[in-house]
């Protein structure tokens, strides 16, 4: 399974890889992730009657801000200009859950990947936040990349 890892030099030291003799390719990445909660707090979300007010709105704002910031959370992230962001939610009734979608969009030296996991798991934690006075014992999980395009390595779709 491919070179190994990239944010090591030689020595194990952690570096930023270095993307400069790169070509700017288009790159695209979509993330997915789930909360899931009780069903009077699901049924507060769906109705926009959340104290805190609209809390999908809100947690829209917060993952496509956490996209144009992974550079200040992961050490090893490049700042990226980044040329789209969406974060999209689905309604699971079934389970009580809310699906976060992100895509974000560049064109750039390197991919997009840790922007679009970062934004689903922000949009998230924001959900959390604005509801855990109604449900406490809410989870977030299933925080994964869906697709990548563009660069060296090409895409890739999760099975």
């Amino acid at each position: 399974m491919g070179q190994g890892f990239t944010h090591f030099d030689s020595a194990g030291n952690a570096r930023m890889v270095d993307v400069g003799g790169k070509q700017e390719t288009a790159r695209e990445a979509v993330a997915a992730g789930t909360i899931s909660m009780s069903a009077e707090c699901y049924e507060l979300v769906r109705r926009g009657g959340v104290a805190k007010g609209d809390v999908l709105g809100v947690a829209r704002v917060a993952g496509i801000m956490a996209a144009k910031r992974v550079d200040t959370l992961i050490p090893m992230a490049h700042p990226l200009a980044i040329d789209k962001a969406v974060v999209d939610f689905s309604f699971d009734d079934a389970a009580h859950a809310i699906e976060i979608r992100a895509t974000v969009g560049i064109t750039g030296r390197t991919g997009v990947e840790m922007e679009a996991l970062t934004a689903v798991s922000i949009a998230a934690l924001t959900v959390y936040d604005m509801c855990k006075a109604v449900d406490k014992s809410m989870t977030i999980g299933d925080i994964r990349l869906l697709t990548k395009s563009g660069g060296k390595s090409g895409t890739y779709r999760r099975s």
